[in-house]
């Protein structure tokens, strides 16, 4: 695609990257095919190649308007357009530099600038929103229907292994997770033991940075990578083996913050050495002997939703299937198994009704199969499909977790 990008952006090296991305896509439209937005609205401009085309215009000059941000808004970046696109088009990338640049000229209706406000001040700080989450827990009962679907029921973490001085791992406690589901990382920690790893996190580690970064509040959520980074760093010159992130969609940012702190003189080599360290469970459980485990499944019909991030963010396709059913679960066939769920970070609070026929779509895709349980990768696709399943929706680490047999 030719791009006359306007001089002074394309002196910049987030200009640069966009022309780059722009000219390598042919606008063949293969991405529409596999667009969930696309495919419920059938509007050109709300799929890729048309999201595409109207960042191209801004950039070149063309003064953005309010519906530019909405049609860019509306996307999940669920990234099943890079899986399909044959050009290697980076159009996630060129998302988060055309949506930062739109909302720099295009002012927000006071509702949406408090709600995404909001979303940036108390979802990734777990001091912030626990006491929130455990207030909405407390009165889940008196709540309406449609809110009472919202608020996740308290969860037990149980017993987190201590360390026996064997191989040793770092975990990413999170923000959300860290209050909502709990037993995620603890359970991930009691699977590595029966491995002999060791499964630490690191004080003052936390939000990944990712909600903020969405919600085109880079400068709090390259904060937030910095902080990571500096907890992390004395275990990593230490020599530890690995970084769990254990939410995918954590997982996929984490794994991009040598990229995104590539022009930062203090942090560039450090994020590089930690985006290079950063592994999913499956990554780890992927390359060890599972004996240990034993075979937890005995026939349990799982049905396996697997996430943007996971499948299309880190390129992790068809891998925790695989290991489910050598330990013994029944896993069923999922229709279009390579569409989004509809939650996407913040994206089901800031576009509930897209989301919430995305997240019917991908309910009766699981739920064809009768499955006893769903299981997921990432707190936000879990939290999403809970509040509308019929069956009992888990981490996929959850149903071979050694305390729970």
């Amino acid at each position: 695609m030719q791009t006359e990008l306007v001089p002074e952006l394309l002196a910049t090296p987030e200009g640069q990257e966009a022309d780059a991305i722009l000219r390598a896509c042919v606008h063949c439209g293969f991405c529409t095919a596999t667009c969930p937005t696309y495919q419920l609205l059938g509007d050109e401009l709300d799929g890729p190649r048309g999201r595409i085309y109207q960042i191209k215009l801004v950039l070149e000059g063309q003064t953005p308007t309010r519906t530019t941000q909405v049609h860019l808004d509306r996307c999940l970046t669920c990234r099943s357009c890079e899986t399909t696109c044959p050009s290697g088009v980076r159009y996630a990338r060129l998302a988060d530099i055309g949506r930062a640049f739109v909302e720099e000229r295009v002012r927000r209706p006071l509702s949406e600038r408090l709600l995404r406000w909001a979303l940036v001040k108390l979802v990734p700080y777990p001091r912030r929103f626990g006491p929130l989450l455990r207030l909405g827990q407390a009165v889940r009962p008196l709540l309406p229907a449609l809110l009472k679907a919202k608020v996740p029921p308290p969860q037990v973490a149980g017993d987190w292994p201590r360390p026996a001085g064997g191989r040793r791992m770092l975990a990413l406690a999170g923000c959300v997770q860290s209050v909502a589901t709990p037993r995620t990382n603890a359970v991930a920690a009691r699977v590595l033991a029966r491995l002999g790893i060791d499964l630490i996190e690191a004080p003052g580690a936390g939000c990944c940075g990712a909600a903020a970064y969405h919600l085109n509040a880079h400068d709090e959520a390259l904060a937030a990578m910095r902080r990571n980074i500096d907890a992390w760093w004395p275990e990593v010159e230490a020599g530890c083996e690995a970084i769990v992130v254990s939410a995918s969609g954590c997982g996929a940012v984490v794994k991009e913050y040598g990229e995104i702190l590539r022009h930062d003189r203090a942090y560039a080599e450090k994020a590089r050495r930690i985006a290079a360290l950063v592994r999913d469970p499956v990554e780890v459980l992927a390359g060890e002997d599972l004996g240990p485990l034993g075979s937890p499944g005995r026939g349990q019909r799982v049905a396996f939703h697997s996430p943007c991030t996971l499948q299309h963010g880190q390129g992790l396709r068809q891998v925790v299937e695989p290991i489910l059913a050598r330990l013994g679960f029944d896993l069923t066939v999922v229709p279009d198994a390579h569409l989004c769920c509809g939650s996407a970070g913040t994206y089901s609070i800031t576009q509930p009704e897209l989301s919430a026929q995305l997240r019917a779509n991908k309910l009766a895709a699981l739920e064809s199969g009768e499955p006893e349980v769903i299981a997921t990768a990432n707190i936000g696709c879990q939290l999403h499909l809970q509040a509308a399943s019929g069956p009992r929706v888990v981490h996929w680490l959850e149903l071979i977790d050694p305390a729970g047999r």
